[in-house]
């Protein structure tokens, strides 16, 4: 671990906290207005439709591939020159959506932005470098309110500059990346130092050699295994939560809107706020639990809530789902070495892709199942019941797989 001490530190994290929420901000800006430019395109709104879908899965594809390949660069080469060059090549992609004459440059931002998103996974491993292993759960949850605060700002500014122009969001995106690049070009250290450095491995660093890595040991594969499952039940959000709303509450857009924006301030506080603390009384392998306890009883309610007040009280247990991703990361960093963090991080968001491509196929067809005129009994909250199921069956499998990773931590410190 290399030191960074006193205001030089100071400055690292802010510039890691700063970036977080400028690339996220950047990417929720977008949001409104890719769907509409999609469908100026394509002539219809049926034809954008699956077009965006294909538009996702395109993206979630380039990550898959790409996230493994850009933590193992990191791991070679040093954080630091990942960082800034996804940071310039994002403002360069939203400059490129900008000024897009067509669907086929549209599908070429989308891959670049696939790609420049990816350093993400060194972002992680950046704090990973920086941070004691005690201290590595509340700095994820820090860096997870700041990609929570990002999300609820960013689709606010861009419904805001769709208003102006549907290419300005994509402009004030490329300012805002470019900006977090300069910053970085200034502020921000190497935290990778060279001894602690790995031969770069096409092996290690292609998505099915990366995840080799993860079943290096039984406890990491078990909490691999956990974060799959983590992310396979977030997904029945982005899948059928709009619709779900629209046809069982009659919500508009603005009532989703603002739905949104109070999950993500209440996952800015669990985050920003909670995980500290709790993990400094409680420990890492007990918070992690009751993350994942209270996202399960968060989906149940909401699966059977019959109001709309109902379903967005069910958002405050949900919100307690903050505190797994941060603790579940801590304790899976501290079982590879630091020149394995890059090659970590990148393995976990393959994993996390594949998750992002086969969840929402899986909830979206299971909502239109049960929604169909011709199902014997309609149940249109299936999807949040099942997912309910599986992040309490991610709970269940993280008590044990997490004890388990202690006692090797704590052995192998001996």
């Amino acid at each position: 671990m290399l030191a960074i001490t006193g205001r030089r530190r100071q400055a690292t994290l802010a510039f890691i906290f700063v970036t977080a929420v400028l690339d996220i901000v950047a990417m929720g800006i977008v949001i409104p207005v890719l769907p509409p430019l999609i469908e100026e395109f394509a002539g219809s709104n049926a034809q954008a439709g699956w077009i965006n879908g294909v538009f996702v899965a395109l993206w979630a594809g380039v990550q898959f591939v790409c996230s493994p390949i850009v933590g193992s660069i990191s791991d070679r080469y040093g954080r630091r020159p990942v960082i800034l060059l996804s940071a310039a090549g994002l403002s360069a992609d939203y400059v490129l959506m900008a000024l897009a004459p067509d669907l086929w440059w549209l599908a070429v931002g989308r891959i670049v932005a696939g790609l420049t998103s990816s350093s993400f996974t060194t972002v992680f491993a950046y704090m990973a470098d920086i941070t004691p292993p005690e201290g590595r759960a509340r700095a994820y949850g820090l860096i997870g309110a700041a990609f929570s605060g990002g999300f609820v700002l960013g689709p606010v500014l861009g419904g805001f500059l769709g208003e102006i122009s549907p290419r300005a969001p994509f402009w004030f995106a490329a300012a805002m990346s470019g900006i977090a690049f300069l910053y970085g070009l200034f502020v921000l250290p190497e935290s990778l130092a060279p001894e602690k450095r790995m031969a770069f491995s096409w092996k290690r660093a292609n998505p099915f050699g990366a995840l080799q890595l993860l079943r290096s040991h039984t406890e990491l594969f078990g909490l691999a295994s956990v974060n799959f499952l983590l992310h396979f039940s977030h997904h029945v959000f982005s899948a059928v939560f709009v619709l779900y709303a629209g046809d069982r509450y009659g919500w508009g857009p603005w009532q989703v809107g603002l739905v949104l924006a109070f999950v993500g301030a209440l996952d800015m506080a669990v985050q920003g706020l909670l995980v500290g603390p709790l993990v400094k009384r409680l420990g890492d392998r007990k918070v992690m639990v009751m993350g994942l306890v209270g996202g399960g009883i968060g989906l149940a309610c909401m699966g059977l809530a019959p109001t709309g007040w109902l379903f967005a009280a069910a958002m405050v247990p949900n919100a307690f789902w903050g505190l797994a991703m941060p603790t579940l990361q801590s304790l899976m960093t501290r079982l590879v070495s630091e020149s394995e963090q890059g090659q970590l991080q990148g393995a976990t968001m393959s994993l996390g892709s594949i998750a992002g491509v086969a969840s929402p196929l899986f909830f979206g067809a299971v909502y239109a199942a049960t929604v169909q005129p011709v199902s014997f009994e309609p149940m249109p909250g299936l999807s949040f019941l099942i997912a309910a199921a599986v992040l309490l069956l991610g709970g269940a499998l993280g008590w044990r797989v997490a004890r388990r990773a202690i006692a090797a931590e704590a052995r192998a410190a001996a």
